[in-house]
């Protein structure tokens, strides 16, 4: 598999940032690997805060919360979806799939051996995130869900979600930067654009970015609505706790924290949330707030 790295020099001198650099090598499955980065903070004998983002960001969206975990004592994990930020890019948009998006963050948690887990995420991380928790159960303490969905291509995914990935094919110029700030309430300065767009120097470099829309689940045949209604088979069993954080600003994912708090028997008498003030990326907008959240939970269900 071709794949493209982001020379180092993009992400130098980025503000809030100062996080070290960890690599692991994955299967691409297709004879050779891929390089993952992920940020590994905080006390590495604790108990791991995984934070998982989406399209079309990287772990930069998490440089607020990061450490303000580890200021609480836990280890946080924030990997890089394979496309993104510092991992690796395969070229071709034909690389990317929902099962082997799957498949390699599920390498990063078997190669590091997380256990006792607790789960942050969003857009995109949640629906990978939310299949591993299904996929190994017994790895993941507790789950919260901030603004996505694992949808099952059941139920149609709305004029929102239709409405951007409408745009995403068609826009001349994908600009991270742009969408990100125009996912969020308190808009980022141009310096932060700049981050969000650090991982691409070039159209060359997008193709996981242009592709991830795509793999939403569209219908009842699309390839990956099956292993998730598996996925929900499994949820739907599962006493794991699941808090709830969905911003209040967040036209494409209104009401899905709904079908969590329906669905997962560990969201019963959780106090779930509904931030105002924040967009899609939450993070963004009110990320020390869902960090102190997500601490409180942690300290309530231990």
């Amino acid at each position: 598999m071709k794949a493209l790295r982001t020379p180092d020099d993009r992400f130098e001198g980025l503000r809030d940032y100062p996080f070290a650099p960890n690599y692991l090598e994955v299967d691409d499955a297709e004879g050779g690997t891929l390089r993952v980065h992920y940020v590994d903070e905080g006390p590495r004998d604790a108990a791991p805060v995984l934070v998982m983002h989406g399209e079309p960001s990287w772990s930069y969206l998490y440089r607020h919360m990061i450490p303000r975990f580890a200021a609480a004592g836990h280890r946080v994990i924030a990997p890089d979806l394979v496309g993104f930020g510092k991992s690796d890019k395969p070229a071709q948009r034909e690389d990317y799939t929902y099962a082997r998006h799957v498949f390699w963050m599920g390498e990063v948690l078997r190669q590091l051996d997380l256990t006792d887990i607790t789960i942050v995420c969003q857009d995109w991380g949640g629906l990978i995130g939310l299949r591993l928790w299904a996929e190994m159960p017994e790895r993941f303490a507790r789950v919260v869900v901030a603004n996505t969905a694992l949808p099952t291509g059941d139920q149609p995914l709305g004029e929102a979600f239709a409405l951007w990935r409408t745009f995403s094919q068609e826009v001349p110029d994908f600009n991270a930067g742009r969408i990100v700030y125009g996912g969020t309430v308190s808009k980022l300065s141009d310096e932060e654009v700049a981050a969000y767009n650090a991982p691409f120097p070039n159209d060359s470099y997008k193709a996981g970015a242009r592709q991830f829309p795509m793999l939403v689940p569209d219908g009842p045949d699309d390839p990956a609505a099956e292993p998730n209604r598996q996925a929900w088979q499994v949820i739907r069993g599962l006493d794991t706790p699941v808090l709830t954080a969905f911003g209040a600003e967040d036209k494409i994912m209104a009401g899905i924290d709904k079908v969590f708090q329906t669905l997962c028997p560990g969201a019963t008498g959780q106090p779930h949330v509904v931030l105002p003030g924040a967009g899609h990326f939450l993070q963004e907008d009110v990320g020390e707030a869902l960090a102190d959240l997500t601490n409180d939970f942690i300290a309530r269900t231990s």
